[in-house]
């Protein structure tokens, strides 16, 4: 199995991770790789919320996802709105 990692908190998640496949599937090794440093302090959740107020995110994904994740976050604010309107 092939992991990323972006810093020493993934390292610990993926460390016991790694053991406990190891544990259930002996068979199973786990190779770790180092991501590059422009990509060290990014995650999932940062490009989710620079997306959802509209932030530029290319730099972040490759060309193809931009326009899925932007109608996306375009969906959750309107469902978000309509939320806020029903509870008003």
């Amino acid at each position: 199995m092939v992991r990323g990692l972006r810093g020493v908190t993934d390292f610990e998640y993926e460390l016991q991770m790694a053991q406990t496949n190891h544990t259930m599937c002996p068979g199973i090794d786990t190779i770790f790789l180092t991501t590059d440093l422009r990509y060290a302090y990014l995650s999932s959740s940062t490009v989710r919320e620079v997306a959802f107020y509209d932030g530029k995110i290319s730099q972040f994904v490759p060309p193809e996802i931009v326009p899925l994740v932007q109608e996306r976050c375009r969906s959750l604010r309107e469902a978000d709105g309509d939320r806020k309107d029903r509870q008003e």
